[in-house]
């Protein structure tokens, strides 16, 4: 049984809109919203006065590594992390291990997810060359989604049978997310590479050899297949200005049917920022130039991209220090997804108000998911409170990834996170953690 909490004096970013209100929760829902509250002699009382009240992020894409790749990460040990960082709820993707290409592999994530983590979630299915049965009997009341990777994953999870793309486009209204890059022109370039330096390729060609041709080429490929079969399809990572042009913000983001997704690492590094920080921004995609990152922000704001995401996907710091072609791309991020994105707003990059719809009511409007991603009476209490001006230094003391790194390590973010709520729960407060409370898992209005 939840207790009931009254927040005083928020200052609510909500539906484009900033205004000082009460909010009071109740049995894991907002019960009421206004002006003065007043409070039983049992509520819970919390004072906001000079914090943000926002809605929790809704990650879209994250990679929590359970089952199989536990040395790595765990579902309890990232969602911690998550909580810390405003996220109450998560999608996570398919390439673990054992893959989760069936239904019973997926249904097995649930259980996990249940039993240890602290915020909501939902699990993506993966696609293969030859599941399209056990895709199509996924439940999208109860699923996210299908997730293909049409380049750069493991196993047998890299789907290039376009016969089986367009089987699968055409018979299922789920939402297919992609991930989009050519897996024939990387490894042409990679070819040429290792044949000058072997595996101890310069990181700096990276984003050479995960070029801007290959994600275009996959991408426009991908979407020339959805509009030919109508499929619902959702690019993750967009990485390069070539490729925001394939999108549009003519229709209200309900409408449409081929939606585009940002990750935090694309709009904060470029390629620059390979000379200090190595492989530990080593990304699929790849962190391009400061003209692609520039175009991610353009496009961000101008809502041809609609939804900013996190792409947590962490590795130890022994795999992350191999040599070029044995160390693995991807990095932790959700701790500090937010508090990066509000350092954009000091900086006048976006709006807080902007923030607030891409990661928070957009990711609830594209998914469909359930009374979730907005400040509204009657939906469920998935709050953060953030004080927009207590400066902190990332450091290894406070980093919450199992890993025990961050590529922001020794950034310092001047809004911090006080307290989260997720489903009228106190999960978070001040470094603090209700560790028995679990999440639910999402539900979607399809």
């Amino acid at each position: 049984m939840c207790t009931e909490i009254l927040i005083q004096n928020a200052t609510i970013v909500n539906e484009g809109t900033i205004y000082k209100s009460d909010l009071l929760m109740e049995n894991g829902f907002i019960k009421k919203i206004a002006a003065k509250i007043l409070a039983d002699k049992d509520t819970q009382i919390i004072d906001a006065k000079g914090q943000f009240l926002l809605p929790g992020v809704i990650d879209d894409q994250v990679h929590f590594r359970e089952p199989g790749l536990t040395h790595k990460a765990t579902i309890a040990s990232e969602s911690k992390a998550a909580v810390a960082g405003g996220i109450t709820s998560f999608i996570e993707m398919p390439n673990t291990n054992p893959p989760c290409i069936t239904q019973e592999l997926l249904e097995d994530k649930f259980k996990i997810a249940a039993n240890s983590s602290l915020v909501n979630y939902s699990f993506m299915i993966g696609g293969t060359n030859n599941n399209l049965d056990e895709l199509l009997k996924t439940n999208p009341k109860t699923v996210a989604g299908i997730k293909l990777f049409l380049g750069s994953s493991t196993g047998n999870m890299l789907v290039d049978d376009e016969t089986f793309l367009e089987k699968l486009f055409s018979s299922t209204n789920l939402l297919i997310s992609v991930h989009c890059e050519d897996e024939t022109t990387i490894q042409n370039n990679l070819s040429i590479y290792k044949a000058t330096y072997g595996d101890d390729i310069p990181i700096e060609f990276h984003p050479i050899i995960r070029s801007e041709e290959a994600c275009y080429l996959s991408s426009s490929k991908a979407i020339a297949l959805a509009k030919k079969t109508k499929a619902r399809l959702h690019v993750f990572h967009l990485s390069t200005t070539k490729e925001t042009d394939l999108f549009s913000n003519e229709i209200p983001l309900k409408d449409k049917k081929i939606t585009a997704e940002v990750c935090i690492h694309h709009l904060w590094f470029d390629d620059r920022d390979y000379a200090q920080k190595g492989n530990f921004i080593k990304w699929n995609p790849a962190i391009k130039t400061k003209n692609d990152k520039d175009g991610l922000w353009n496009a961000l704001l101008d809502d041809r991209i609609d939804v900013i995401a996190s792409d947590h996907a962490p590795h130890t710091l022994a795999e992350k220090n191999q040599v070029y072609t044995k160390a693995p791309s991807g990095g932790p991020l959700v701790q500090h997804a937010l508090p990066a994105m509000l350092e954009m707003v000091h900086q006048q990059k976006i709006s807080i108000e902007k923030m607030v719809e891409k990661m928070c009511h957009n990711p609830a409007i594209l998914f469909q998911i359930d009374k979730r991603g907005f400040i509204r009476e009657g939906y469920f209490a998935d709050l953060v409170l953030v004080d927009m001006n207590n400066p902190w230094e990332v450091t290894q003391e406070n980093i919450l990834y199992q890993c025990g790194w961050s590529p922001f390590e020794g950034t310092t973010f001047q809004s911090k996170i006080t307290h989260t709520f997720v489903n009228g729960n106190l999960v978070y407060q001040n470094e603090n953690f209700a560790t028995d409370i679990k999440g639910k898992r999402l539900a979607f209005n399809r």
